[in-house]
């Protein structure tokens, strides 16, 4: 799988964080074929708001946008393999600024918030949707799955200084 992280904002904040393994994690666990490609990039407020305004005619910045590309059907397990052409699955766009303010309002850390929103915006590519409740509801138990194995998962020891 192929995943781009781009940061032209708060890089300090967001270099130390594991997108690329948290994306893979979230990507292998919704059974997205090896062949994958999905981007994720880090906006200041200013550049989001102009997205925000631009593509969802909202003004002022949001926390998080997807943009999906290749929309293909879930079932492409028969084209999963290193020679089959990449499958773009789409851009995530994430302002941590607003990030920061989130998690203050909401009492989760930095990277807890940065969390959510890449497992939020890797679900809206993976076709999940909050539109009306009933669909809110499955795209938010699926979150918390998700975020809950992730945090629960077996990390490999760590090698003592000797």
């Amino acid at each position: 799988m192929e995943i781009l992280i781009t940061c032209s904002h708060r890089e300090e904040a967001i270099e130390p964080l594991p997108i690329h393994d948290l994306t893979l994690f979230v990507l292998e666990s919704e059974g997205k074929p090896v062949n994958t490609e999905v981007s994720i990039s880090f906006v200041d407020d200013a550049a989001m708001t102009e997205l925000n305004g631009r593509f969802r005619g909202m003004e002022g910045p949001t926390d998080v946008l997807s943009f999906e590309c290749d929309n293909i059907a879930d079932d492409v397990t028969a084209a999963d393999g290193p020679s089959c052409p990449l499958y773009e699955l789409g851009d995530i766009i994430i302002a941590p600024d607003v990030a920061e303010r989130q998690s203050a309002e909401f009492g989760n850390t930095f990277e807890q918030e940065i969390s959510l929103l890449v497992v939020h915006g890797l679900l809206h590519l993976c076709g999940y949707d909050h539109i009306v409740d009933e669909e809110a509801e499955v795209m938010e138990a699926r979150e918390r799955e998700l975020l809950t194995a992730w945090a629960e998962r077996e990390l490999p020891p760590v090698a003592e200084n000797r």
